[in-house]
């Protein structure tokens, strides 16, 4: 249950970073790198879950159910 939590709060994290480089791009007009950091956190925290889940289900703390 505990992976399950993580999981969808980290997702929440990674769309709200997204929606965050969104906002960054349409407000800053000056050549801000804002876009780039939002987007670089994003593309980490996705990253991150990846190879999260991917020890998880090594582990067994994940796995299918037919």
């Amino acid at each position: 249950m505990l992976i399950k939590i993580a999981t969808i709060l980290a997702l929440i994290i990674i769309i709200g970073s997204l929606f965050s480089a969104l906002l960054f791009l349409l407000k800053d007009k000056r050549g801000s790198y804002r876009t780039v950091k939002a987007l670089t956190v994003r593309i980490g925290l996705s990253i991150f879950l990846f190879l999260s889940l991917i020890v998880a289900a090594h582990y067994g703390y994940i796995g299918h159910t037919l």
